[in-house]
């Protein structure tokens, strides 16, 4: 959609004012929201923008270079995106992704490139990404939402991995305690009474020992003992929300 009018008037403080004349031609949804001109694409942010310089003789190869750098850095509020921090259970340093709903993609090529590649060889500068690319990759956003999703499904895997393995190791663990000799005896000792030992207490939540690994330390990091879990179970219950645990767990009396 293009303004019917673009209107300036710097001495009375406007700098430009775009005009829409609107004959009631139209339906009020095509007035209103832009979207509706195009059909969905499938990516985050608005249609993409194409600069295609032509500098000719005008401008040598560092010219051209320091002139699209600075486009690119004036144009950098419109198209980078927003940051949206993510907090991981088990990340030293909080992870997130960009958001590009409201971005507008910005790309840079040349007519001496699209002479010499075509439009579909690596001839498009997408700012942001930082190097010359096939149209396709030029479009895509490898730092969205999807590849936040992907890193943190493959963090969840790795923890999963560690505590089946912590479980296993715990249950050999308790199973060589309760297998292990007695004391060995002399024909001159005389038998005394058999002590009762209490079994190992294993986590609720993972069933590996409630004071974990033998000879792991954890430092301050981790919460303190309460009897039922293990140290990982810990950390890990404490990072997540108050309603989660009790829809996990139930109220406990």
């Amino acid at each position: 959609m293009r303004a019917d009018g673009v209107l300036q008037a710097p001495e009375a403080g406007l700098s430009v004012l775009m005009v829409e004349v609107d004959n009631c031609t139209e339906t009020a949804d095509v007035l209103a929201v832009w979207r509706t001109l195009y059909p969905p694409t499938g990516r985050e942010g608005y249609p993409p923008v194409t600069v295609v310089f032509n500098p000719g003789t005008r401008l040598g190869a560092a010219g051209l270079k320091n002139r699209m750098n600075q486009v690119m850095e004036l144009t950098r509020v419109i198209w980078s995106g927003s940051y949206q921090g993510m907090d991981s259970v088990g990340q030293a340093r909080q992870d997130g992704y960009y958001d590009y709903a409201d971005a507008i993609p910005v790309r840079f090529t040349t007519l001496e490139r699209l002479k010499a590649g075509g439009p579909r060889g690596a001839v498009w500068w997408r700012c942001g990404h930082g190097q010359w690319e096939d149209l396709p990759t030029a479009l895509a956003n490898p730092n969205d939402v999807d590849a936040w999703h992907a890193r943190d499904g493959e963090r969840r895997l790795r923890r999963e991995e560690q505590r089946h393995r912590e479980r296993e190791e715990a249950r050999q663990t308790a199973a060589w305690g309760q297998q292990s000799p007695g004391p060995v005896r002399t024909g001159d000792e005389r038998p005394g009474p058999v002590q009762p030992t209490d079994p190992p207490t294993l986590c609720e939540r993972c069933g590996q020992l409630v004071t974990g690994p033998p000879g792991e330390c954890y430092g301050d990091a981790v919460p303190p003992e309460d009897g039922r879990h293990c140290p990982t179970c810990r950390t890990d219950l404490a990072q997540q929300p108050p309603g989660l645990l009790k829809a996990l767990f139930g109220r406990r009396t």
